[in-house]
């Protein structure tokens, strides 16, 4: 029975590391962003009920980078580089959102520009919901407060992502 078990586990390992495109030796995708769907979501050693919980996250909009998708599960990295797997259920890939990473206040400005001015400042660990992004700035909004941060202090898109 156990070594049914551990067999399953090791074919079921094996699909997955097969099907990454690490190993299909494909051009690297650009990252792929989505957002905790719910106030409590478990990441998973492996993509089943069965795997061992690694880590309980507790706050609803919190960016992650989608690594790879198999059946129902979706291996992920956080903006702490912890990776693990988490039910397609926990997961809204149409919500964007970000998460302020500087260590100072970043200024949120009233455009994208160099010299727009600063309206909000938006502590480490704010979550923010993303709106658009230009090569260096992305719109977010955030309680109420609309307006640009710099890419370089925040973490939830790409760096040569660009959107309306």
């Amino acid at each position: 029975m156990i070594l049914a078990a551990r067999v399953k586990s090791l074919a079921l390992a094996i699909a997955v590391l097969a099907a990454s495109p690490a190993w299909a030796g494909t051009a690297k995708a650009p990252p792929q962003f989505a957002s905790l769907a719910a106030d409590k979501v478990y990441l998973r050693q492996g993509p089943s009920y069965q795997n061992r919980v690694l880590w309980i996250y507790r706050r609803k909009g919190l960016p992650v980078q989608i690594l790879h998708k198999y059946d129902i599960w979706y291996r992920v990295k956080d903006s702490e580089g912890t990776v693990g797997w988490i039910s397609n259920v926990m997961i809204s890939t149409r919500r964007r959102t970000v998460v302020v990473t500087s260590k100072r206040d970043a200024p949120i400005r009233d455009g994208a520009g160099v010299n727009a001015k600063p309206i909000a400042y938006a502590q480490h660990g704010v979550v923010a919901k993303l709106e658009a992004c230009k090569a260096d700035a992305c719109e977010i909004s955030v309680d109420g407060t609309e307006g640009w941060i710099k890419k370089h202090n925040i973490w939830g898109v790409g760096v040569g992502e660009v959107f309306k």
